[in-house]
């Protein structure tokens, strides 16, 4: 966390800031983190909802998954449907999709401010539009339906995009990643003064990516005060799927890697059979994409909490960095330069 920051934070008032300390302020308010709202496969369990998260970026929140019992989970991180942007569907099997219509009829009682999204693969359409037929549900807001027929770019928005990539399953399944655009590289502005450049306005010129002419007729541009452009962060989510090399490539360089890791080694017979991932084969998935870390998901209901943690242990002998992830939990994800 940057010093100097001002007053809530404990820090020096803003005009005593300097533009170094105010652009750092400026990614600080960047806000991006990852909410657990539940972590089961096939059917919840009293202390353990199914699997399904939420990411936060800045005003915008991405719900991946909705199964049964969604907005229970919502309610309990204080977090508000009405927010959600974009539901993203992995595919339509009851256990990541039968939270969708309580969340579609409880965004009805209150004020939205735009469309929602949902995007998923073929059936994601006939599956909400059958049960708004059925449920007779009153909609005062614009759904808008997208289904994933091929891997690419499904949803983007103000500095970053979404693509979906396809999955190995029992039905269609697709994986997606949320990623970031290039952020400007740091400003100098010992080196914009060095140039003639007045502090003010043209500061901000020049870290907007313009040239600027100073009085005496020479053009400053940006490269001249600024580094290198710096990527953003990078969020993968992937669930329900035998191990396919092909992910390595599409999630590769993620900060945080959501994975399902549903049965251990002794399982994996089962796993294979089912069309699921162990906890080891996840890891190995990770260690390809060299991921920062990688969050654990989607247990089989076999295992009881303190199971949990042969999970961990088969996922960090392949890849130190993995961790199991559990309800309520909150993962800030800082920018890779920090």
């Amino acid at each position: 966390m940057p010093e100097n920051l001002p007053m809530q934070y404990g820090y020096k008032k803003p005009n005593t800031l300097s533009i170094r300390t105010l652009l750092i302020f400026k990614d600080f308010l960047m806000i991006m983190e990852l909410f657990v709202l539940g972590t089961s496969g096939m059917m919840p369990l009293p202390k353990r909802h199914l699997s399904s998260v939420l990411l936060r970026r800045e005003g915008e929140l991405f719900l991946f998954d909705c199964g049964e019992g969604t907005q229970v989970a919502l309610r309990k991180l204080n977090l508000k449907w009405k927010k959600i942007s974009v539901i993203f569907i992995s595919h339509t099997h009851a256990d990541h999709v039968t939270g969708i219509p309580g969340i579609l009829m409880l965004s009805s009682q209150v004020e939205r401010d735009g469309p929602l999204y949902i995007i998923g693969p073929p059936k994601t359409q006939e599956y909400v539009e059958e049960n708004r037929r059925i449920l007779e549900m009153y909609i005062n807001y614009e759904i808008i339906i997208k289904e994933v027929t091929e891997a690419g770019i499904v949803y983007d928005g103000d500095g970053y995009k979404v693509r979906a990539f396809p999955l190995s399953h029992s039905k269609t399944c697709v994986g997606f990643t949320l990623e970031e655009d290039l952020r400007p590289g740091i400003f100098f502005p010992e080196k914009a003064l060095e140039l003639g450049v007045p502090k003010g306005p043209t500061f901000s010129v020049l870290q907007g990516g313009k040239n600027i002419e100073l009085p005496d007729g020479r053009i400053i541009r940006p490269e001249q005060v600024m580094g290198q452009k710096r990527r953003g962060r990078k969020f993968s989510y992937v669930t329900d799927t035998l191990y396919k090399p092909e992910i390595a490539a599409e999630i590769k360089d993620s900060d945080l890697f959501i994975c399902e890791g549903m049965f251990t080694e002794d399982m994996r017979e089962d796993a294979l059979e089912k069309k699921h991932l162990t906890a080891k084969q996840a890891a190995q998935i990770a260690r390809e994409a060299q991921v920062k870390k990688m969050g654990l998901i989607h247990y089989s209901p076999r295992y009881t909490n303190d199971d949990l943690v042969t999970l961990q242990t088969e996922a960090q002998e392949v890849f130190p960095a993995a961790f199991l992830t559990r309800e309520k939990q909150v993962i800030p994800m800082a920018y890779p330069d920090e």
